[in-house]
């Protein structure tokens, strides 16, 4: 069957191409996941009025997929389009909210945020046959597409402005294994783009310690994440119902409109997984939600000091944060004190710079720390390329199995040619900078920027004319 669903999913990606309306990847994966989700949500709507004779689907029943959409010679051509157009988006969108019913919410928020581009009833026709073909109400089906549904996102992070919603999943994974999340536990992402460290956290759960029906509740009920942008938002909602949430608590929102201090003890979590948006400016005004000496317009700043606050004591968290949050005196170096006094920032992992490309060619760092002790000393390792490698790009991606040596040396660590570690009253000394580079490195594999190369050839063009002077007044005294 999996390889069906990828031929599926090829097909369908064939078949939009020569659609009109629908303008590269990220238009195409934004109208996919609408489809998706409606197909899934109407699976899921079948289960269960199977099991509970009371239960109504919030969706009214013509624009349930089963009575428009999964009869292959239904509805299409233009009927199918003005349909879609004039009766499904602008309903679904106005749904009407029962109090109780998160499901109409569900449903209401994925159609708010979204757009149908298709401009071919024939070809949405064509390619609703071909969801037909997944059965999601298999489980196995399901979590096939899931894996199918990644690499679909993926695609966004070389679709121009997308990119920012994706973390490569060799380290969410990463980052997830190392912060072990338990069954019962809050997971909590405050930025989650798609969804990737949710579902990175639910699955490494469900692997470990789902045994049956009451787990499985308890592990959709404790799943958590603020998104602020309606395309990734909705992308994220589909990837954790694909993932067996059945309501995803996936917040629209921007997790820093909240005032900081109205974030208290019923709000705190025990696991954050976080790739918080950096080098953005924050929506305006955003900063004053923050005591005055936090206040910054750099976000992934200003998410560090919200991280800190979320977490409980003996909270956990692992997240990428730029170079540039590591270093910078004045509000930077104020927000680092507070982590370093709050929490014990045991461990940072320098990344190389490629990771992220093509969207970002910014160096970034994963931070684990423990909130509730401050900390002592921090251990770095610094990650290598793969042997030959010079650059993580499209074609070559960084891959889960390169952290096998960092998981070897993390129980027991010691200093090594990748690891060196750092105590507090040298951080304290050097103004809470954490840019500690390795020790171990030779001397000519320094970096300087332009301004220094130039200074150092200044000052060498200087020492040649002094040479020069002496040479000349040598040669005139002869």
């Amino acid at each position: 069957m999996g390889h069906n669903i990828s031929g599926i999913i090829k097909t369908i990606r064939n078949l939009m191409r020569g659609d009109k309306g629908v303008n590269g990847d990220a238009q195409r994966i934004e109208q996919l996941g609408w489809m998706i989700f409606l197909k899934i949500f109407d699976d899921k709507d079948i289960e269960m009025e199977l099991l509970d004779d009371n239960y109504v689907s919030p969706i009214p029943a013509e624009l349930q997929w089963r009575n428009w959409a999964s009869d292959d010679e239904g509805l299409t051509g233009e009927a199918l389009l003005v349909f879609i157009n004039t009766e499904l988006f602008p309903t679904l969108q106005k749904l009407a909210l029962g109090t109780t019913n998160k499901r109409a919410i569900l449903v209401r928020e994925v159609f708010e945020g979204n757009n149908n581009y298709m401009k071919s009833g024939t070809i949405i026709r064509q390619v609703i046959n071909k969801l037909n073909e997944v059965n999601f109400n298999s489980s196995e089906d399901r979590h096939m597409f899931g894996d199918i549904y990644e690499t679909i996102l993926k695609e966004l992070q070389s679709a121009g402005d997308s990119g920012e919603f994706y973390t490569p999943r060799a380290i969410t994974n990463f980052i997830t294994d190392r912060v072990d999340p338990k069954l019962g536990e809050i997971v909590f992402d405050p930025a989650c783009g798609t969804g990737g460290f949710l579902t990175s956290a639910i699955e490494h759960i469900r692997q470990k310690e789902v045994k049956n029906i009451d787990d499985r509740l308890t592990l959709q009920k404790s799943i958590k994440g603020v998104e602020l942008k309606p395309l990734p938002h909705m992308l994220a909602l589909t990837n954790l119902v694909l993932h067996d949430i059945e309501v995803p608590n996936i917040e629209y929102d921007d997790a820093l409109s909240k005032e900081l201090s109205s974030i208290t003890q019923k709000d705190r979590v025990d696991v954050i997984l976080a790739n918080p948006p950096f080098g953005g400016n924050v929506t305006d005004g955003m900063e004053m939600n923050f005591p005055m000496i936090y206040r910054t317009k750099e976000s992934a700043d200003l998410f560090l000091i919200l991280i800190i606050q979320y977490l409980k004591d003996g909270g956990r968290a692992g997240i990428v944060l730029p170079d540039g949050s590591l270093t910078g005196e004045g509000v930077k170096a104020r927000i680092r004190q507070k982590l370093l006094e709050d929490c014990n920032l045991h461990t940072i992992i320098r990344l190389p710079n490629s990771v992220f490309q093509p969207y970002a060619s910014v160096a970034t760092n994963l931070l684990f720390f423990t909130k509730g002790e401050p900390t002592k000393e921090i251990w770095y390792y610094e990650h290598q390329l793969p042997v030959g490698q010079k650059a993580y790009n499209k074609t070559n991606p960084i891959q889960l199995k390169e952290f096998d040596p960092i998981k070897a040396w993390w129980d027991n660590r010691l200093e090594s040619e990748q690891a060196w570690k750092v105590d507090i009253e040298t951080i304290k000394n050097s103004g809470y900078n954490l840019d500690f580079k390795n020790p171990h490195k030779k001397e000519e594999e320094e970096i300087h920027t332009s301004t220094q190369l130039l200074e150092m050839l200044h000052q060498s063009f200087a020492k040649s004319e002094v040479l020069l002077n002496m040479l000349k007044s040598e040669l005139t005294n002869e």
